[in-house]
């Protein structure tokens, strides 16, 4: 069995912190059930830092530290009522987030335009997910799914991949030289 480095088991703590931090603070968008939520920013930032298999460990732990009941989720929300509710997909689909876009940036570590394509395929798969739970659950048609959980979006995700795309580069270059 492999031991697990205390510096990767408290970066891991730190970043399910950071996303529990940013993932209540958000904007309603008026015409959509689905409020825009800077967890998914946390999320590809946590990836610079840890790599794939420990963000995705720190997104699967915010995950069920909201599920317990800690308002971790959007405007300050937790249970397995939020989960199991209209938007519960995205919060599901952030593990793929997660996998998809770290995969991208571990292979491809010096190759900044892949890892872009890593976390648009990740954010793509995170909006299917998401848009088919929340047509299910808010008995919708798949387009008014759409253009309620995903079209609004859009840009607010764009501004979130180039923030990570600038930040987290410097940010996995400075974990590095401290490892």
């Amino acid at each position: 069995m492999k031991k697990v480095k205390l510096q990767t088991l408290i970066f891991t703590a730190l970043c399910t912190a950071l996303i529990c931090i940013l993932g209540p603070l958000t904007i309603v968008i008026p015409v959509s059930p689905v409020p825009v939520s800077l967890s998914i920013l946390a999320i590809y930032i946590s990836v610079y830092v840890l790599g794939f298999k420990w963000a995705t460990a720190a997104t699967a732990l915010y995950i069920l530290i909201g599920l317990v009941g800690v308002p971790v989720f959007s405007g300050f929300s937790g249970g397995p009522g939020k989960l199991m509710g209209p938007t519960g997909g995205y919060i599901f689909g952030y593990l793929a987030v997660t996998l998809i876009s770290g995969l991208f940036i571990d292979k491809f570590y010096k190759k900044i335009y892949m890892h872009a394509v890593g976390m648009v395929l990740g954010t793509a798969v995170c909006y299917a997910f998401g848009t088919l739970w929340l047509a299910h659950e808010a008995h919708m048609g798949l387009k008014a799914a759409l253009m309620a959980g995903v079209v609004p979006f859009i840009p607010a995700d764009i501004v979130k991949i180039i923030i990570a795309l600038l930040t987290g580069p410097i940010l996995r270059r400075a974990i590095k030289k401290i490892s």
